[in-house]
C-alpha cells in the first residue's frame, strides 16, 4: 500500500516541523483540549516527529479495536478461527443468546465473526444507543462512573432494539457490544485474559514499553493516564475505563501508536495478504468514516476540501479524541490525541491539517 517517496531536503523537513509544533501547540493552549500528543513517521524517508518531547500516556478507546483486529488475524492465520463462523461456535455457551432478536426471531447464532468484526451484524450498541429510559450507558457513566463486565454488556444488548437483519447489504451500525463479545471470543480461544493475549502477542513482539490494556489491577493509577474532558469539565471514571477492554481501553503513547500501526501494516504483526479482506468492503459509519473488516477508514469527499485533494487514511479514531492512522498514498503514518469527548469532529480538523502539511512537502 505504500508509494515512492520523495525526499525532501533537511531545510524543508525543519520548516515542516516548525510549523508542526507551532500547530500542534495552538491546538494544546485551547481550553478544551489536555495533554495533546502527536507523533508522525515516514519509513521510506526515514523521518519522525513528534511533540511534546516527553509524553503522558492517554486512552486511546476505539482505537483498542485495532488491536483486535491484529489478534484476530493471528488466530485465523494458525487455525483456529474462522471469520465466517458463528461468534457463537467460540463463544461460552449462551452467550450470544438473543443479543440479536428481530421480529421476534432470534439472529444471534447467525451472526459470524467477520460481520462483528465488520459492524454489519445489526447488534445493538450497549454503550451509546438510547434505550427506553431515554438514557445511553455512556450518559450514564459520565453522571456516576461504575464497572460492567460482558455479561453486563448483554444483558444491556438484549434490552435493545437491532438495527437490521445480519449481514444486510450496504448496512453497518457502529456497535461496541461487537468488540466486547470479540473480546471475549479471544479470551475463550485462549484460554487468557484479553489484557494478557495483548501482552503476549502484540507488546512484547513490537516492543511497546508504554501501552497496556487497563484493567481493574490498574484502578488506582487512573491519575497518572492523561485526563480526558468532556467539553472543558475533566472526566474521572476509572471503574468504566477498566471496564470497556476490548472495545476501548487500551492506554498508550503517540509514539507507541506509531511502532504499533506500522507492526499492523508492514506485515510484522500479521501477513500482508490479508489486506485484500480487511480493506476490500467500505460501508459509511460516520460522516466521512467508514469501516471495512476490523479497520476504519477515513475519506474527505472533495467537496469539503475543494482546494487540496485530502489522501484517504486506513487505521482508526477514539471517541476520546485519539486517531491512529497510515495514509498510503504519502507513505505516513499519524497517531495522537486531543483527550476530547464532546467535540469529535476536532481530532480530525487537526489530522487533516496536519496530513495537508506533509502532503504539500512530500507530493
Amino acid at each position: 500500500m505504500q508509494t515512492t517517496a520523495y525526499m525532501p531536503q533537511t531545510s524543508s523537513l525543519n520548516a515542516l516541523e516548525e510549523r508542526l509544533d507551532r500547530l500542534i501547540s495552538s491546538f494544546d493552549a485551547r481550553a478544551d483540549t489536555n495533554a495533546v500528543q502527536f507523533a508522525m513517521a515516514s519509513p521510506s524517508r526515514d523521518w519522525t516527529w513528534s511533540w511534546p518531547s516527553s509524553s503522558t500516556p492517554y486512552f486511546i478507546a476505539s482505537t483498542t479495536k485495532l488491536y483486535v483486529t491484529a489478534l484476530l488475524v493471528q488466530l485465523r492465520q494458525q487455525g483456529w478461527l474462522d471469520f465466517d463462523k458463528p461468534a457463537a461456535s467460540y463463544l461460552p455457551v449462551g452467550m450470544m443468546d438473543r443479543v440479536h432478536v428481530r421480529k421476534k426471531q432470534d439472529m444471534s447464532q447467525h451472526i459470524t465473526v467477520r460481520q462483528m468484526m465488520a459492524h454489519t451484524s445489526g447488534i445493538a450498541d450497549y454503550f451509546e444507543q438510547r434505550g427506553r429510559k431515554g438514557k445511553s450507558h455512556f450518559e450514564r457513566v459520565l453522571k456516576e462512573d461504575f464497572a460492567w463486565d460482558v455479561h453486563s454488556v448483554v444483558e444491556i444488548t438484549r434490552a435493545l432494539k437491532p438495527k437490521f437483519p445480519p449481514g444486510t447489504p450496504k448496512r453497518a451500525f457502529y456497535s461496541d457490544t461487537n468488540y466486547q463479545l470479540l473480546g471475549a471470543l479471544i479470551e475463550s480461544i485462549e484460554g487468557a485474559s484479553f489484557s494478557q493475549v495483548v501482552e503476549q502477542r502484540i507488546l512484547e513482539p513490537l516492543g511497546l514499553k508504554d501501552t497496556y490494556v487497563f484493567s481493574e489491577e490498574f484502578i488506582n493509577q487512573y491519575d497518572q493516564v492523561a485526563t480526558m474532558l468532556f467539553g472543558k469539565k475533566p472526566v474521572v471514571i476509572p471503574k468504566a475505563m477498566a471496564s470497556v477492554q476490548a472495545d476501548g481501553g487500551i492506554v498508550s503513547t503517540a509514539t507507541d501508536g506509531i511502532q504499533f500501526m506500522k507492526g499492523f501494516m508492514d506485515g510484522t504483526l500479521f501477513p500482508t495478504s490479508y489486506f485484500k479482506e480487511l480493506f476490500e468492503s467500505w460501508h459509511s459509519v460516520f460522516g466521512p468514516l467508514e469501516y471495512g473488516t476490523g479497520v476504519m477508514r477515513y475519506k474527505l469527499p472533495r467537496i469539503m476540501s475543494p482546494f487540496q485533494k485530502i489522501p484517504p487514511m486506513v487505521g482508526h479514531s477514539g471517541a476520546s479524541g485519539t486517531v491512529l492512522f497510515f495514509v498510503p498514498e504519502l507513505d505516513l503514518y499519524v497517531s495522537g490525541t486531543i483527550n476530547q469527548l464532546k467535540k469529535r469532529g476536532l481530532v480530525f480538523q487537526l489530522m487533516t491539517r496536519v496530513v495537508l502539511l506533509c502532503q504539500k512537502l512530500f507530493e
